[in-house]
């Protein structure tokens, strides 16, 4: 790789770095080719972006990506080093789980999410029950809607019961 291609290189990755804000680096040395290959078709369908990278020039673009830190990423940019990018903090981890079922790798190094930095393998099930903000959002809607349908079905019931109170004081007179 020449020193154009490796600036270009750094430049996608910068770019790539800039617009995500969940970035999982992965350990997928010793799969054979039919297993990568099967890692990325099922990333493909889990809608995650994987790319294996040079360390040095990973490196170089995440210390070009501003209003981000990745420092603590740094110690982790050894070996074989794979790049994971997705929309949802937890669809890595759960795929990185769930095929670690056959198989003894990915390993997770290290992941960037939201400004939150986490290193090692064991961090996988932390990643794994992170919340995306759709279930979020929709826990926060149900806790806000909660308080206000116990008020409006007790004004119901209690606008019922009155009702029936007078229609019944009605017929006896």
């Amino acid at each position: 790789m020449n020193r154009i291609e490796k600036a270009k290189y750094i430049d996608d990755l910068t770019a790539e770095l800039t617009a995500n804000n969940i970035i999982y680096l992965t350990d997928t040395a010793e799969l054979t080719v039919e297993t990568v290959n099967t890692l990325r078709r099922r990333c493909f369908q889990a809608n995650i972006k994987i790319r294996v990278v040079k360390n040095a020039l990973l490196q170089k673009a995440m210390e070009r990506v501003e209003g981000k830190n990745f420092e603590g990423l740094y110690d982790t940019l050894k070996g074989a080093t794979s790049i994971m990018l997705s929309d949802v903090a937890n669809v890595p981890a759960k795929l990185i789980q769930d095929f670690r079922k056959k198989n003894a790798k990915p390993i997770l190094k290290g992941a960037y999410i939201d400004e939150a930095i986490f290193i090692g393998d064991h961090q996988l099930l932390i990643l794994e029950s992170l919340k995306s903000k759709e279930e979020l959002v929709g826990e926060i809607i149900g806790l806000l809607q909660s308080p206000a349908k116990n008020v409006l079905s007790g004004l119901q019931s209690a606008g019922g019961k009155i009702a029936g109170i007078l229609k019944t004081l009605e017929q006896r007179a």
